[in-house]
């Protein structure tokens, strides 16, 4: 499968123009089976307060950006994952859709909030779905999870083949770490991040996918927005071997550690 990661800077406060920044970008793209997006990518993250994220949420049922993601899909018969600022009555989350030709699959909520989310958003509530669309099993984790190693093996275990992973990452650790998270669960890991700077924050860039044995198979820039791509094979996914004696799931001591609840 063809997979492709939009690394962009969303316009701060302005889902209109990130609609159309979104739309310039997928129509150079031209064969692909998946797309991911940053966090928020539908508003911009640096909120100066809930009232401001308020403003700029949408409902599911209701939102411009979701109704371009769905419409996107549809005419290029693609699956999407994106991060979006999610409004549920009068809770707000930091969350993800996975988007696919037929619409929406799935949303995830943000677990692990960051900083000053968790003076905005409610911590997510929808657990670890993993998803079986068309394409293979996906799971979804946003920026900051990347540092809870239980969230990827929960993923993993529940079957997923590979992990889309919007984030807005500021800290200078997490695309260091993905390969070995794509390694000791055998799946890939697409980080699509933003680049740019909102107020005191910078954000990251370099997007990565890695891929079941550790290698990074793409990659992106510190600093410029750009489609990057990558053909993978989730069939990698599958092989849980590391030996012809040794599976990484079956060898597992949870007799001595106990088991994730999955």
């Amino acid at each position: 499968m063809r997979t492709t990661i939009i690394q962009f800077a969303p316009v701060f406060g302005d889902i209109k123009a990130n609609i159309k920044k979104i739309r310039e970008f997928t129509t150079k793209i031209k064969n692909t089976d998946l797309i991911v997006l940053p966090e928020l990518a539908s508003t911009g993250y640096k909120f100066k307060d809930r009232d401001e994220a308020h403003i700029l949420s949408e409902r599911v049922e209701n939102s411009r950006y979701l109704e371009l993601l769905s419409h996107i899909a549809s005419e290029k018969g693609c699956y999407i994952v994106s991060g979006f600022n999610e409004r549920e009555g009068e809770k707000l989350y930091n969350s993800s859709v996975l988007m696919g030709p037929e619409g929406i699959v799935g949303i995830y909520r943000k677990l692990h909030l960051f900083w000053d989310e968790k003076k905005i958003f409610e911590p997510g509530n929808l657990g670890l779905p993993v998803f079986d669309t068309g394409i293979g099993k996906l799971g979804m984790l946003i920026c900051f999870d990347w540092m809870f190693p239980e969230a990827w093996r929960v993923l993993a275990l529940k079957g997923a083949e590979l992990i889309a992973h919007p984030a807005n990452l500021v800290l200078p650790y997490c695309q260091s770490v993905m390969p070995s998270y794509s390694l000791v669960n055998r799946l890939f890991i697409v980080t699509a991040n933003r680049t740019g700077t909102e107020e005191d924050l910078t954000f990251t860039g370099n997007s990565v996918i890695t891929n079941p044995i550790g290698q990074t198979i793409a990659h992106g820039s510190v600093d410029k927005e750009e489609v990057i791509n990558s053909e993978i094979d989730l069939r990698l996914s599958v092989n849980k071997k590391i030996t012809p004696e040794n599976d990484v799931f079956k060898d597992r001591r949870t007799d001595v550690y106990g088991n994730f609840s999955i």
